[in-house]
């Protein structure tokens, strides 16, 4: 069997789909629905049972459990309750992973690209020593501390971590702020005419110009997959390897709506300016190097699918 943490939340969900697509639905879901939407993303999809999270790791279950994908996780890089945080997003996955290797079950864990900071120090998954990233909030901050857990402890040759990009796609809409812009702007354009950018924060970065590493979702997936069926452990970074403006995205997103770019630049707040990250890229040679068979859709073409596909619809 699988567990799948965090698998009504937007990776979880959409690897537990693809998952079925190759005939698999021996699967228990993990995950704490709230009072939002999120449990929407759960319609449809083929498991055996569900847990909520906070009464799995006293389960029964482990004997039972062959992979554990824990996508479960806060995932606000504005949260400001450091403690919540860290006890969520590491001690948790701490518990969780010593649970996995104490019963011989291949743990998949989600890190974060909000690990690497401000990427003075570059944005490479092949370093020794993971300390010499510094995140700049405090999500990134707890995601490291499991990563540095994992390190110290020599346990990266038994586990996989995987430091997600920017993902986006179908799936995310109960995230609320913390959705891709993709999916903010299509109700912004058609309401408004226009989409907001954030000016820059940087004398040498032009508005709009601030990047990032944008991932589809069913890429993410695969590569998630892949690594896990291909028996890889260590961190791996998950993304498409290309940094792009937030301009351009705003053009792909104007062109899939089929309306003229119309873009209005604001203020960045102040709380977020000075833990903003202006560039992200992943550098995915090792992925590479390992897998050998990467496929990433380019971003317009992904954009496009997302929109027509999804968000018109």
């Amino acid at each position: 069997m699988i567990l799948v943490t965090g698998g009504a939340g937007f990776i979880g969900s959409n690897l537990v789909k693809r998952l079925n697509a190759y005939g698999t639905s021996d699967i228990i879901i993990s995950d704490m629905l709230g009072r939002d939407d999120k449990y929407q993303n759960l319609v449809g999809l083929k498991y055996r049972d569900y847990i909520f999270a906070g009464n799995l790791l006293e389960s029964n279950i482990f004997n039972d459990i062959e992979t554990i994908y824990h996508l479960g996780a806060c995932s606000s890089t504005t949260e400001t309750d450091v403690d919540y945080l860290i006890s969520n997003n590491f001690e948790y996955t701490k518990r969780l992973c010593n649970i996995a290797l104490d019963n011989h079950i291949h743990f998949v864990y989600a890190s974060s690209a909000a690990t690497y900071g401000n990427g003075e120090r570059g944005m490479s998954d092949r370093v020794s020593d993971v300390s010499i990233y510094k995140p700049m909030n405090a999500y990134g901050y707890s995601k490291q501390l499991f990563d540095l857990y994992a390190q110290g402890a020599g346990l990266l040759t038994d586990i996989t971590g995987l430091k997600y990009f920017n993902i986006f796609g179908p799936g995310e809409e109960h995230k609320g702020d913390m959705r891709s812009l993709v999916s903010k702007a299509v109700k912004e354009i058609q309401t408004t005419g226009k989409l907001r950018l954030f000016k820059s924060n940087d004398p040498n970065i032009k508005d709009g110009e601030q990047s990032r590493d944008f991932l589809y979702v069913t890429d993410a997936v695969d590569i998630t997959l892949d690594l896990q069926e291909n028996d890889l452990t260590g961190i791996y970074n998950v993304g498409s390897g290309v940094s792009n403006t937030w301009n351009y995205l705003a053009e792909c997103i104007f062109r899939s709506m089929d309306i003229d770019f119309n873009v209005e630049y604001i203020e960045m707040p102040r709380s977020l300016s000075v833990k903003y990250q202006n560039h992200t890229q992943a550098d995915i040679s090792k992925l590479k190097s390992m897998l050998h068979d990467v496929k990433i859709m380019d971003l317009s073409d992904a954009v496009d699918v997302y929109i027509r596909n999804y968000l018109l619809k």
